[in-house]
């Protein structure tokens, strides 16, 4: 399989995935209450919208640029790209089971923000793996310098352990754990890590 023909496919999927969102916006129409009333009561969906709409775009985002830098691609990257997928797909589902439980309370939120929380958690990990295969087998355009590699590494560290840290915080604070999410998917929409000159591979 060409590279082209896989990112086409991961683009397709990020697409859907993202689109999916919407659907857990909806009010219930005229008889349950004014317009107003049902979009406050509605604001968990809101919330849990926004946050996962630009989680996946930088996702999205992550992924272009990774395949950016990789000049081929072999069956064990495809499948690593397809767990990667996997949990970008189970986004949708997560955010709208978070959303119907986030206002309720109780042990069900817990259980649900903890839930969307690992299912970010795993999607970040399976790109990390994806990455490493493809440093691994040496289907990377450049080679990074040992400084930058640090700092990617410190990046993505920093991400990863502030979702596990958001797990442990959703079984004491569904709230808490979402602010937390929402942190986290604004620190990656403007953090830069710093790039110093590459060397050719």
């Amino acid at each position: 399989m060409g590279r082209g023909r896989l990112e086409g496919f991961s683009d397709g999927v990020f697409a859907v995935a993202i689109t999916l969102l919407a659907l857990n916006l909806f009010v219930r129409g005229p008889g349950h209450g004014s317009l107003s009333h049902q979009l406050t009561h509605a604001w968990p969906s809101w919330l849990a919208y926004a946050i996962s709409f630009f989680t996946i775009g930088v996702i999205w985002v992550n992924h272009h640029a990774l395949f950016h830098g990789i000049e081929r691609v072999d069956r064990v990257l495809v499948y690593i790209n397809l767990v990667v997928l996997f949990f970008v797909v189970a986004i949708p589902f997560a955010t709208g089971t978070m959303a119907t439980y986030l206002q309720s309370g109780g042990q069900d939120a817990k259980l649900a923000t903890a839930m969307y929380c690992g299912v970010i958690e795993a999607m970040g990990l399976a790109s990390a793996a994806l990455l490493l295969w493809a440093q691994k087998k040496g289907y990377m355009r450049v080679t990074a310098l040992p400084a930058d590699r640090r700092r990617a590494t410190i990046r993505f560290s920093a991400g990863s352990g502030a979702y596990i840290a958001a797990i442990g915080v959703a079984f004491v604070s569904p709230v808490a754990a979402v602010a937390m999410s929402g942190l986290i998917a604004a620190y990656y929409i403007f953090e830069q890590t710093p790039r110093s000159e590459q060397v050719e591979a």
